[in-house]
């Protein structure tokens, strides 16, 4: 805590001002360029860092039933959507099955090359 009670912003710039004093004109020109250039490349990686996420809608579509509609009508309807359903499901496995088998091939042929 006694070593922050020293701080003191005047002596700081007596500090700096002491030290640009006893520097050369071309020695205080090269740490500005320095100062500079490093400032331009820092500013230019934020600057480049930066990414636009691309906007995408996202719009969900429903279907509006009658509030007459019949429990035989809403029955078939499921069973329509069920067979759907049951069939994306499957597609899903299959896609997700090749991939898997995709990783397994490239696991092998990495294993085989001792990595």
């Amino acid at each position: 805590m006694s070593y922050l009670a020293r701080l003191s912003p005047v002596r700081a710039v007596q500090d700096l001002r002491f030290f640009l004093a006893q520097r050369q004109a071309y020695e205080l020109w090269f740490l500005l360029l320095a100062i500079v250039v490093t400032t331009g490349l820092v500013a230019a990686f934020v600057h480049d860092s930066r990414e636009e996420r691309p906007y995408r809608r996202n719009i969900i579509y429903v279907q509006q039933w009658a509030l007459s509609r019949t429990d035989a009508e809403i029955h078939a309807q499921q069973k329509i959507d069920g067979v759907i359903q049951t069939k994306a499901i499957a597609d899903e496995e299959k896609r997700r099955k090749d991939l898997q088998g995709q990783y397994k091939r490239l696991d092998d042929k990495l294993k085989a090359m001792g990595i």
